[in-house]
């Protein structure tokens, strides 16, 4: 079987600009993967983790640690070479930050309040909130909600997979199928879903997203429209999942064509794939060359968006967007096909994303919500928990302390690299058991103790959002994962 290894062209996209620096941690990268220590979507996991963090202790004890040293002494080193676009305008962070609300203060890890007051620093920041599920990403907390100038729009504060989404089909069955009908269930997602890192699909249900004019609009949408069209209806690693599941609608929800009863449902988890990363990190440099921050906040560089490379990104973004919606209809699609019965309710939402919205004042932003889900007043939304903890379908209240938003699931509670050495596969094993719940594929990383308790997410946010539905997972397909650290 050929052996994993890290390319230079994948530490590129994760941020290893430097040749010194590529060759040093190429080295030991690919050394552990030779010495089977770890599987290659939990090493490319960990560098982004070090990445954001070059300074965490957390990897003492780990065969982790040379490697994460390695990354804190070319940290220096990672900021993109100025691209010859125009003068780099030095910016300095306001002595204090904004005031933002937070829910859930007490759960919230340090890191991610000193992320978002760093994003409340910025002289283009105008309001922000921090969700319950809040904890450390890149720039902008996962869990942050930031309004900025109606004309900027911060790429890091999107995020990497750039419209990350939940999609759920609601079928006519009872949800006694899931005991009754197993097997089969089980089989539909095995052979329907493809899942990991570079993952492509050869047979596509409907292509026909790739005939909008968008795909030509810029060189760098059309340099990346193979990739785009090579990934259509596939899953990405990580806490990406497939999943069949027991539905209970509590209260009768006619705009969405769901009257209370208990119901088979399918849920899924995944974005824009390869090409919101391309997006993401290509217009990500071009903002850090445009604005220099402070190194603590190099990633909340903004695009002007009445800039060539704004107006280029917000069409990029939001092409995005369309496309992580037809990932997800290709998945459903191509399941209710094999199943022969056509789903009775369709609801979707996605996170990672910046919209143009109107401010309680009355004043236009540009909401940054980085996993965070839309809760205007009205809108549904599905928030997820964990693979055995319960997810739910939600109308939001329209609360303008958390600009219209809400958590986009349970949270993590620690990093994978933690997962990794606190659990083992037993301990998986007996929660899954525990729950009834099946897995097919998935990794120690996503164990359902390494998250929040979803129910007291929940309840931190029950201002924000009504729950009309409880969703409970029961077969849960992920990417494939090297159990040889049993």
């Amino acid at each position: 079987m050929k052996k994993a290894k890290l390319s230079n062209k994948e530490l590129r996209t994760l941020g290893f600009s430097n040749p010194e620096a590529l060759l040093l941690i190429s080295r030991e990268a690919n050394r552990l993967l030779k010495k089977r220590l770890l599987s290659k979507i939990d090493l490319l996991q960990a560098l982004r983790e070090m990445l954001d963090n070059p300074q965490s202790n957390q990897w003492k004890g780990s065969p982790l640690l040379e490697l994460s040293e390695l990354v804190k002494s070319v940290s220096t080193t990672l900021l993109p070479e100025p691209l010859s676009i125009g003068d780099t305008k030095q910016v300095s962070l306001n002595q204090q930050p904004l005031p933002y609300t937070v829910f859930g203060k007490d759960k919230i890890e340090a890191g991610a309040i000193g992320q978002m007051d760093r994003a409340m620093s910025l002289p283009i920041s105008i309001s922000g909130a921090l969700m319950p599920d809040a904890h450390e990403g890149y720039g902008l907390p996962i869990g942050g909600v930031l309004a900025t100038q109606e004309n900027v729009v911060i790429p890091y504060a999107v995020g990497v997979d750039i419209a990350c989404r939940m999609c759920m089909s609601v079928y006519s069955l009872p949800s006694a199928q899931i005991d009754n009908k197993r097997n089969n269930l089980s089989e539909l997602l095995v052979r329907h879903t493809i899942f990991g890192v570079g993952a492509k699909n050869k047979e596509h249900v409907d292509p026909s997203l790739f005939d909008r004019k968008e795909w030509s609009s810029t060189r760098f949408i059309k340099a990346n429209r193979d990739l785009a069209f090579s990934q259509l209806g596939t899953s990405g690693a990580g806490n990406h999942f497939v999943e069949w599941g027991e539905l209970k609608v509590l209260v009768d929800a006619p705009d969405i064509n769901l009257p209370v009863g208990d119901y088979l449902a399918l849920l899924s988890h995944s974005g824009s794939r390869g090409f919101g990363n391309e997006v993401a990190s290509h217009y990500s440099k071009i903002a850090m060359s445009r604005i220099a921050l402070p190194k603590e906040a190099r990633h909340l560089a903004w695009l002007e968006l009445n800039s060539e490379e704004g107006q280029e990104y917000w069409i990029a973004m939001n092409l995005a967007g369309e496309y992580a919606a037809a990932n997800h209809r290709e998945i459903h699609a191509k399941i209710a096909r094999g199943m022969g019965v056509s789903p009775m309710s369709t609801i979707e939402n996605h996170h990672n994303f910046a919209w143009k919205e109107k401010l309680p004042n009355g004043k236009m932003a540009v909401i940054h919500r980085k996993g965070a889900t839309p809760a205007g007043k009205g809108d549904i939304g599905i928030i997820p928990g964990s693979m055995t903890h319960p997810g739910f379908i939600v109308r939001g209240k329209g609360n303008p302390e958390s600009l219209n938003s809400a958590s986009h699931g349970a949270g993590r509670s620690m990093s994978r690299a933690q997962a990794l050495r606190l659990f083992t596969w037993n301990d998986l094993e007996d929660v899954l058991k525990k729950h009834r719940v099946e897995l097919l594929g998935g990794d120690i990383d996503e164990i359902p103790m390494a998250y929040k308790d979803i129910e007291m997410v929940m309840d931190l946010q029950k201002d924000l959002v009504e729950v009309l539905a409880i969703f409970q997972p029961r077969i849960v397909r992920m990417a494939d994962a090297d159990r040889r650290r049993r």
